[in-house]
């Protein structure tokens, strides 16, 4: 009831400001819209501002700190399940066979652990996302849709909105909510982890790489997290995959060096979906791989992010065999686990798909992909199981619980877009960083949050797929 009475008072406020004449639009070049508003995405040569919320969205308080909570116990999960070459072999033997993509991953895995690892110094930057379920007596709870181990984008842009958010408040005449707003600064934890990498690494002349895209368009996401480097006196590089395919070698103790420069940590912003990948980008990603320099991540913390191992958590028994001796971090973190279930090949299998077809608005199809948009539902999903429930294609995918979250009513602002409010839902995201040296853990902590809010008619995606935008938690 409080997350409708908030939102509703806000509503009746940007209703009355609109009656009144006060919305004002600066024409730019070419009919475009200008904005003041600090965030920005990149599309080729053109410039846009990054979409968001025009109101901030209510969010129940305990879930957003049991959100928070539980974030330093998925770091060490992660971690663990980086270290653990049986649970990956094992966990994904049945998705390699169908999934060439995750294949070339472990063929790549592989082939390093039986070099022998180069790499002492490890980093996670990882994203854990979750919505809230609305049970049947209204009441919400917290649970996961996943966890981002690669890549995990809008740190930067989302440390910003805060403040976008609280000057909307304050022209609403809203002075005191817009104090209640939480600061949020993940460009600034991300950093954080970086640095200390680089600094175990021990070298002051070496470089942080930012691996990037061929065609770049959320650049100013990271130049917030490169900017606090550079702050460091941590001197930054941008490189693509191309590039380190011409200009990457290493030496005799595998250290990395670009154009002759060595490189300490490398920091993955692509190479998260096959698009990003010909045979030249796969030399690269193995010359990587096999270099001394900390990879943020790693490829086998990259495997540990797949939608195989996140469901194989889900089964009884695993999260205590990969952490023993913490049964109070295991019981936080299965707090938030949806319903997931198995594909594979066998009997399980057999049943879940068959349950899935005749009620498909139950469940979620996820394939072995990030980047947003790749999930399926209702019809679709029922389809596409119809065609591959008798093949061994089905084990690329796995099965979760359809997650149900209360719609609220809310504007979202796009370039090129008209502004009409519209029923909404919002997905939270916390930051997590850690770093190993060795075996020993020097850095686990939560680094900021993130919160996507998108309209209901939009089943999958997030903001880079062009379906959510970028808001700002006010806790009920």
């Amino acid at each position: 009831m409080r997350r409708e009475v908030f939102t509703t008072a806000l509503l009746l406020g940007v209703r009355a400001l609109i009656s009144k004449g006060e919305r004002k639009r600066e024409p730019g070049r070419r009919g475009q819209t200008h904005c003041q508003c600090p965030l920005f995405h990149v599309k080729i040569q053109v410039v846009n501002y990054a979409p968001f919320t025009l109101l901030p969205s209510a969010v129940p308080r305990a879930l957003f700190e049991q959100a928070y909570a539980v974030q330093q116990d998925f770091n060490l999960l992660v971690d663990a399940i980086s270290q653990n070459k049986e649970f990956l072999g094992q966990t994904l033997a049945s998705t390699i066979k169908v999934d060439d993509f995750t294949a070339q991953l472990f063929r790549i895995y592989m082939q390093v652990l039986e070099e022998g690892l180069a790499q002492t110094v490890f980093l996670g930057i990882n994203r854990s996302d979750y919505m809230f379920d609305c049970g049947l007596d209204g009441t919400a709870a917290l649970r996961q849709i996943e966890i981002n181990t690669i890549a995990a984008s809008f740190g930067g842009l989302t440390s910003r909105t805060a403040d976008v958010h609280g000057l909307v408040l304050k022209v609403l005449g809203k002075t005191e909510e817009a104090s209640r707003l939480l600061p949020n600064n993940p460009a600034k934890g991300l950093a954080l982890g970086i640095a200390k990498a680089w600094e175990l690494y021990g070298s002051q002349r070496a470089v942080v790489m930012f691996l990037v895209e061929e065609i770049q368009r959320n650049i100013f996401d990271q130049r917030c997290v490169e900017n606090e480097l550079w702050s460091r006196n941590i001197r930054v590089i941008r490189k693509r995959f191309r590039d380190v395919f011409e200009q990457g070698s290493l030496d005799a103790s595998r250290r990395l060096y670009m154009d002759g420069q060595e490189v300490a940590v490398v920091y993955y912003r692509e190479g998260y979906v096959p698009q990003n990948y010909d045979q030249q980008n796969w030399e690269a990603r193995l010359l990587l791989e096999r270099s001394r320099a900390v990879k943020c991540p790693d490829i086998a913390t990259q495997l540990a992010g797949t939608k195989k191992v996140q469901q194989e958590l889900s089964r009884p028994g695993t999260l205590e065999k990969l952490l023993p001796g913490r049964p109070e971090a295991i019981a936080r973190m299965r707090a938030t686990f949806a319903g997931l279930y198995s594909l594979d090949e066998g009997e399980e299998g057999d049943m879940i798909a068959a349950t899935a077809i005749a009620d498909p608005d139950r469940f979620v199809l996820k394939p072995q992909r990030e980047g947003g948009g790749n999930n399926l539902y209702g019809e679709e999903l029922r389809q596409v199981l119809e065609k591959i429930k008798d093949s061994p294609e089905r084990t690329s995918y796995i099965l979760m619980d359809k997650i149900k979250p209360q719609p609220a009513l809310n504007y979202l602002l796009r370039a090129h877009s008209p502004l009409q409010v519209s029923e909404c839902i919002s997905e939270l995201g916390i930051f997590g960083v850690y770093v190993r040296q060795g075996q020993e853990l020097v850095l686990n902590q939560a680094a900021g949050h993130l919160l996507r809010t998108k309209a209901i008619e939009h089943a999958d995606g997030g903001v880079a797929a062009g379906v959510a935008v970028l808001d700002t938690p006010y806790l009920v």
